[in-house]
């Protein structure tokens, strides 16, 4: 039942439009590969843990973690945003 939950709000979120949407995701594509699956010096986020994504971009963020772009990327996200990219990418 928890897969079914997860597996319907990544398919909604990966369908939704606007900032919240598809454009979210892409922004994470330009660095860590289309779906998340790096095929260079970046890390693959793909099937990562989403707490453990979502535990990262928080900390980017919030300055606990420093990165070379990843703090201003993760400032313009919401809480809501952040857990909905994680569920994505710990799908993929």
């Amino acid at each position: 039942m928890l897969a079914g939950a997860v597996a319907f709000l990544v398919s909604a979120f990966a369908y939704a439009g606007g900032p919240s949407g598809a454009g979210l995701i892409n922004t994470c594509f330009s660095c860590h590969g289309t779906d998340g699956h790096s095929a260079g010096a970046m890390p693959s986020i793909a099937g990562k843990d989403s707490d453990y994504i979502e535990g990262r971009l928080l900390d980017y963020r919030e300055g606990r973690r420093q990165g070379t772009v990843m703090n201003r990327i993760a400032k313009g996200f919401s809480d809501e945003e952040i857990r909905r990219l994680a569920l994505y990418f710990a799908a993929e």
